[in-house]
């Protein structure tokens, strides 16, 4: 009996070996297929803040024992771009200088701020990858259906790409989080999104964005809040126009979902290239162009010297250009931001980047403030600027061009960090009137 009971167990077992890739399949669904796809795109962004903490004797404050720690905070982001361009939420990034990547077979890089958008709370990070990276495939927003399947992959509580779904349950939310921060457009779904899943994906049933996880009702379960991708979208134009980023001379705009030609600069690099308002780019370097987002996705990378291929059509014709981009001289950054601002600055030492743990690029040391302080959250001597207007203040070259087209009168909104004795560090706003 028993070696009877023992072989049925052998042809049963065996049986489900053999049937275990069929039954496998059965179960394989559009869930398994999008997150198979995308999950090499989706990271994790860890920030780290050193923290002192006293912990008092009762001999006195000499005797106190005192403690560094460092306070992670953890949040998502994913891949726009195969060189290491990476979008997440400004607020993951809000409160340190410092950022790390993680993919989800362990990989690590250290991450730059390139840009940020606090009143829409998005943001682009650069790493330098080994080997080209997957970029997630932008979709679109305007066309999204209440009720369809939504998929949300992220960090929650620091718990690696983890995966949730739900539906679309609302389109055109509007959360107001004080008098100062209000998100409108916003898409709601019951996807599970909590903390640590900001900045992270939100998709469609095919694997392609249509939002970027950003906020949660913790009053209610099942109550999430998404950047619709279209926001975005209008977004990178401007963050990722490689004549700011790599300080190169193109003349080259573009915008619209046609790609379309609006604007030439004269002996720009470009119009010596024979491209003319009204051309419609079709191909970067032979990568196909759609919309005006794809192209100024396609030109990142390219350096001054480069020769790009731009296929465009013109009165429906097929044409091709190649446009050798100029290295753009830079101007005074010091000079400027003390002319416009009123600040002193200068770039931060070894000796105080170790002292705060930040890397050198972090942003720029204000060393003088050519204006009287009357509030302590103006910015002041021995804080750190790193943004001007959306962009990263560093170097002083790359805050010159950011400067250099500012007239008077012209608003400027910063911010910087500002380091305390015990470790804390606390990070401000403020806006400037150019001088």
């Amino acid at each position: 009996m028993i070696r009877v009971l023992i072989l049925s167990v052998m042809i049963f077992a065996g049986v489900r070996a053999e049937d275990r890739d069929a039954l496998r399949a059965q179960r394989r669904n559009f869930v398994v297929d999008v997150v198979a796809k995308v999950q090499p795109s989706v990271v994790n962004i860890s920030s780290t803040q050193r923290v002192r903490l006293r912990r008092p004797s009762a001999f006195g404050r000499f005797f106190d024992e005192i403690f560094d720690y460092p306070q992670v905070s953890s949040g998502s982001g994913f891949v726009i771009h195969q060189d290491g361009y990476i979008v997440t939420n400004h607020h993951v990034l809000a409160r340190s200088a410092d950022h790390r990547v993680t993919f989800g077979d362990g990989t690590e890089y250290e991450a730059t701020v390139i840009a940020t958008d606090p009143r829409h709370d998005l943001a682009v990070i650069k790493i330098e990858p080994e080997s080209p990276l997957q970029p997630l495939k932008l979709g679109r927003s305007d066309d999204i259906m209440i009720g369809e399947y939504a998929i949300a992959i992220g960090n929650p509580f620091g718990l690696k790409n983890s995966v949730t779904m739900g539906v679309i349950s609302a389109v055109d939310r509007t959360l107001t989080f004080d008098e100062e921060v209000e998100y409108r457009d916003l898409i709601q779904t019951d996807a599970g999104i909590n903390p640590g899943n900001s900045g992270g994906p939100l998709l469609n049933a095919v694997g392609e964005l249509i939002g970027v996880n950003t906020a949660i009702r913790r009053d209610a379960e099942n109550v999430g809040f998404a950047i619709p991708v279209d926001q975005l979208r209008k977004l990178l134009p401007e963050i990722l126009n490689i004549e700011g980023l790599e300080r190169v001379e193109f003349g080259l705009m573009v915008s619209g979902e046609t790609a379309t030609v609006v604007d030439v600069v004269d002996q720009s690099p470009a119009a010596q290239a024979g491209l003319k308002i009204g051309d419609v780019v079709t191909r970067v370097d032979r990568e196909p162009v759609a919309r005006d987002v794809d192209f100024y996705i396609a030109m990142l990378g390219h350096r001054g010297g480069d020769t790009v291929g731009i296929e465009y059509k013109r009165n429906g014709r097929d044409h091709a250009a190649k446009v050798k981009l100029a290295k753009a001289k830079p101007p005074d950054g010091a000079k400027l931001a003390l002319d416009k601002l009123g600040l002193k600055l200068e770039h931060i030492s070894p000796k105080a980047a170790r002292r705060f743990g930040l890397r050198q690029n972090a942003g720029l040391v204000v060393n003088g403030v050519d204006y009287p302080v009357a509030d302590r959250r103006q910015i002041n001597t021995g804080d750190l600027l790193v943004l001007v207007g959306k962009y990263r203040a560093w170097p002083v070259e790359r805050l010159g061009m950011l400067l250099q087209d500012i007239d008077a009168g012209d608003p400027i909104d910063v911010e910087y960090l500002r380091f305390y004795s015990d470790g804390s560090v606390d990070r401000f706003s403020q806006r400037f009137y150019a001088r």
